[in-house]
């Protein structure tokens, strides 16, 4: 499959047969890097990497992946790039686009990432936007299909702020590829009624059903997956907390979650995770409210049912088969 100078902002440009084929592409680079088989086979290329938001596992992910691929990397973060203060979004994509065959961008608005992509003239790859989060998916995907040898089928619940880039991101992965998805959260926490109705659509043609359901029990009954992520999105102001925790704790993934879901279930979360008071954060949300986790508690973040550092090893594995693929495999 051709691939090559197609750029990956959100699962949705993308068909049910290309998605595979940049999963089995991704097993594969797994594989072999497993093996210590090289794969650098775009050897004397470079990709820019723009970070407006900072990330362990999107930067390390990119970066080694590239590495492996033969690539350099320039890392851009906000005070050591112009673009959108000094230069344009237009005019930086244009001038990257001249000096590296790729560009990664993680940052705030989709509009974003689809300016790059219009004026860069080389593959441009989402690394995370306020409305989407493909690279993401891809690794979550994986990472299913490894557990349980198959896609279509698989009940995902996803619990928790699902209106931004990680419910988004889900519902489009599943309905695509044949998961049956669950937003489990109060009704003003779920996705945009338009994009639902879209991959309804999505969900058609791939057998597949999309469930907006505020009842934890009857929502995560039966669920192979079960995922959270944080309940405060980097950027978002400090009044959110207080408000954030008393509407969703309701819908912490705890162990008598998982235990309704079922034995076969398992804990997906693309981390950070508050699950435990060892970060910054998490003390500072001790002592304001009390509390010693947000979004999963640590008894099931530790378990053996939490397969969240296979999934982030996966980051790397399937951003080496965008990259390779779009750069041309």
């Amino acid at each position: 499959m051709d691939l090559k100078g197609r750029n990956f902002l959100t699962l949705k440009d993308y068909s049910p047969a290309e998605i595979q084929y940049l999963l089995d592409l991704a097993a594969d680079l797994k594989e072999k890097k497993k093996k210590g088989i090289p794969v650098d086979i775009h050897r004397g290329k470079n990709v820019a990497l723009i970070f407006e938001k900072t990330s362990t596992r999107t930067r390390c992910a990119f970066e080694t992946a590239a590495h492996d691929l033969g690539m350099g990397t320039t890392y851009l973060e906000p005070a050591s790039s112009q673009i959108g203060k000094k230069e344009s979004i237009a005019d930086t994509a244009r001038v990257l686009g001249r000096m590296y065959e790729g560009i990664e961008y993680r940052g705030f608005g989709q509009e974003i990432v689809e300016e790059l992509a219009k004026y860069a003239g080389v593959p441009v790859w989402n690394g995370l936007t306020n409305e989407y989060h493909p690279t993401q998916m891809l690794a979550d995907l994986l990472t299913i299909k490894e557990h349980f040898g198959k896609l279509g089928g698989i009940r995902l619940v996803y619990m928790g702020d699902a209106r931004y880039n990680m419910g988004n991101s889900l519902m489009v992965a599943c309905s695509k590829m044949g998961l049956d998805f669950v937003a489990c959260a109060p009704q003003k926490y779920f996705p945009d009624q338009k994009l639902v109705e879209q991959c309804r659509e999505y969900a058609k043609e791939s057998g597949s059903a999309i469930t907006l359901t505020e009842d934890v029990k009857a929502g995560t009954k039966g669920a192979d997956v079960i995922y959270t992520d944080v309940w405060v999105s980097m950027g978002e102001p400090d009044q959110v907390w207080e408000e954030r925790i008393r509407e969703l704790t309701p819908y912490k993934v705890t162990k008598a979650v998982m235990d309704n879901a079922g034995p076969q279930a398992i804990f997906l979360h693309c981390l950070p995770a508050f699950h435990d008071l060892k970060t910054t954060i998490g003390k500072e949300m001790n002592g304001r409210f009390g509390i010693e986790d947000m979004e999963v508690t640590d008894e099931v973040f530790e378990s053996a049912r939490s397969k969240v550092f296979d999934e982030a090893e996966n980051r790397m594995h399937t951003i080496k088969a965008v990259m390779a693929a779009t750069l041309g495999e």
